[in-house]
């Protein structure tokens, strides 16, 4: 085991060694094995956004299979989906790629500005299907989000007592808060701060933009100086938000971008001290090869080997 995953490890020294193992089955997987990075390859794109949305554009991936192949054929640390894409995969590709099981789902046929996502499975099902963690998804500023907190300890609670890591996306979103508000610098940094203290092992959220949302927090950022100008500044932030680097942080992809803007930002993650990025339909949803040499360049980025190294994170070792 390489000194830098012994030094992410020894920031979950309160866990036991079943979460600890499976923690180090992600970080020592895949071509970024060892270096303390990670690029995982979520879908639960077909639930969340519907089939013809998800996976029209790439017809071989309506095909749940499609997706756990192209995540090994990547090189990539992890594959997450929900219950339904990996029953139908996982005795098959059974030991080739650390799985993650999300519990529950968030579907777009009932308009809300306050989501609150559907328990879609359970810990035992991620132990069944032999996943080295569950994952759960909350939305900070809805009406129910303390539901969602609860639900989210619970299940946590009892996935880490099974030996499961947690994975927990958090995305703010709510009717208090406005569109640019949900990427903004200040409600981020907070949304991966309730992750974390949450119980949250690895915490997915989006890049943030350099808007200020809450008035109070404003101030603060105002008044300090926080660093915000460019992307590597916000993702340093929000690192640090997750207890200085004591939490891995990676950052979603989002909507299908270019090569060159997705390069721009995984070289900014990077810089920032971020620890890799989970990337969806900006993969899937380009046909194989493409995706195959997308995820060559991001995992080239990670690596260090297409640009200067990037400043070292922030995480401490004592």
């Amino acid at each position: 085991m390489t000194n830098q995953v012994r030094k992410i490890l020894d920031c979950y020294r309160s866990e036991n060694p079943g979460v600890l193992t499976n923690l180090a089955r992600m970080l020592n997987h895949g071509r970024l094995a060892g270096t303390g990075r990670m690029i995982i390859l979520p879908v639960d794109q077909g639930f969340e956004h519907g089939p013809a949305r998800s996976f029209a554009p790439n017809p071989p991936s309506y095909d749940p299979a499609y997706h756990c192949q192209l995540a090994i054929d990547a090189g990539l640390n992890a594959y997450a989906s929900l219950l339904g894409f990996l029953e139908a995969v996982a005795p098959d590709f059974a030991g080739e790629i650390p799985l993650i099981l999300k519990l529950n789902g968030h579907d777009l046929l009932h308009e809300e500005k306050d989501p609150l996502g559907a328990q879609t499975a359970s810990v035992s099902d991620a132990l069944r299907l032999g996943c080295v963690a569950i994952g759960y998804t909350i939305y900070p500023g809805t009406v129910e989000r303390r539901l969602q907190y609860e639900q989210l300890r619970e299940l946590a609670s009892e996935a880490k007592a099974a030996g499961l890591a947690v994975v927990v996306w958090t995305y703010p979103r709510g009717g208090g808060l406005s569109k640019e508000g949900e990427t903004a610098l200040d409600v981020i940094a907070y949304a991966a701060q309730i992750a974390a203290q949450l119980g949250a092992h690895i915490i997915k959220t989006k890049l943030p933009t350099a808007h200020l949302e809450l008035p109070e927090a404003k101030k603060v950022y105002e008044e300090l100086k926080i660093p915000r100008a460019t992307t590597a500044d916000r993702v340093r932030h929000v690192v640090q938000s997750a207890f200085n680097g004591r939490r891995i942080v990676l950052f979603s992809g989002g909507p299908k971008e270019d090569d060159e803007a997705l390069f721009a930002e995984g070289r900014a993650i990077r810089d920032g001290g971020g620890f890799g990025s989970i990337i969806g339909r900006n993969s899937f949803q380009r046909d194989k090869a493409a995706a195959l040499r997308l995820l060559d360049q991001m995992v080239r980025i990670y690596q260090g080997t297409t640009r200067k190294s990037r400043r070292k994170r922030g995480v401490k070792t004592s």
